[in-house]
């Protein structure tokens, strides 16, 4: 179905997914998932216009890219060239820039009752990254879980990090503050004025960092967490007598609680949802020692991640 129009025309699908308690709308839109009910309850944050998400959302359910997360005074060197990205963080290029891949409408490859795979071609320098990348992303449906599954080729050397940026809600409604995380991790990475990491991989034992052991969002910090953490397995959020299990092949988590949402720029308000952004780390092409996020031609990039829901 058509869920809106762009200012240049061009429509926005919405395509549905099923499979036992779950049900899901994604539009072709950034990727993004819309929302997404285990027994009839939605989860997710989502908008209810194109217009919304143009200019009211805060990457609500959309898959990120070029580069999810932050790169440190929007430049970076890579075989010895620089190059310079659109900066919208601060003093940082954040998600991909101005016009990154939550912005873009995607194609609907295939699709099932239970199932979609959407696939995004960014040309040679959108938004300042070198070599045309093709993005591929499924969603499926299955075993109670959201499964997605990420593959990524380009055809000249590029630096690619893409995640999906659903604001999770267990309860349905209210804020996230006494959502109760579990986080497999035993270090995350500090970060100085600018959100950007220092390079240091920190023990999270004796921190308020260290979700090890089950504890509230709002339990410690203040709640105001947006920081990645190095996954040494899983996560876990209960909250409203649910529980999803996240697993992930990726290295990192960027766990945020939706601490700078306002509800005036957005429909939604402080606290509304959390993140648990499955991702490498932020600003690792300038920081050699982190896991290499660089993509060269004949190499062909996936990952997956679960989200799974028990009653």
């Amino acid at each position: 179905m058509i869920f809106g129009t762009l200012p240049s025309g061009e429509q926005v699908e919405q395509v549905e997914l099923s499979s036992g308690r779950l049900r899901a709308e994604v539009l072709t839109l950034g990727c993004i998932v819309r929302s997404l009910e285990v027994s009839g309850r939605n989860v997710v944050l989502g908008l209810d216009s194109v217009e919304d998400y143009l200019t009211r959302s805060r990457y609500f359910g959309a898959v990120v890219g070029r580069y999810g997360n932050r790169i440190a005074n929007g430049r970076f060197t890579l075989d010895g060239v620089e190059y310079r990205l659109p900066v919208n963080n601060g003093l940082n290029s954040l998600h991909g820039g101005l016009e990154g891949f939550d912005r873009k409408v995607w194609t609907v490859q295939d699709l099932s009752g239970d199932a979609v795979t959407l696939t995004l071609t960014s040309p040679d320098g959108d938004q300042g990254y070198p070599g045309t990348l093709t993005a591929q992303v499924t969603y499926t449906l299955a075993d109670d879980a959201l499964r997605i599954d990420y593959a990524m080729e380009a055809d000249a050397p590029t630096v690619v990090n893409l995640t999906n940026h659903s604001y999770f809600n267990l309860a349905g409604s209210g804020d996230v503050r006494d959502h109760v995380v579990r986080l497999e991790a035993e270090h995350y990475l500090p970060v100085d004025e600018h959100k950007i990491p220092t390079g240091e991989l920190a023990p999270v034992k004796g921190t308020p960092f260290d979700f090890t052991e089950p504890h509230a969002v709002a339990e410690r910090y203040d709640g105001a967490y947006d920081h990645c953490f190095v996954l040494d397995g899983g996560m876990q959020v209960t909250a409203g007598g649910l529980t999803m299990e996240v697993t992930t092949t990726e290295p990192g988590v960027q766990f945020y609680t939706g601490s700078m949402l306002d509800g005036v720029a957005t429909p939604y308000g402080p606290f509304a949802g959390l993140c648990l952004e499955t991702q490498h780390y932020p600003d690792s092409p300038n920081q050699p020692h982190f896991p290499s996020t660089v993509l060269r031609p004949g190499e062909r990039r996936t990952s997956t991640t679960t989200y799974r829901f028990t009653s």
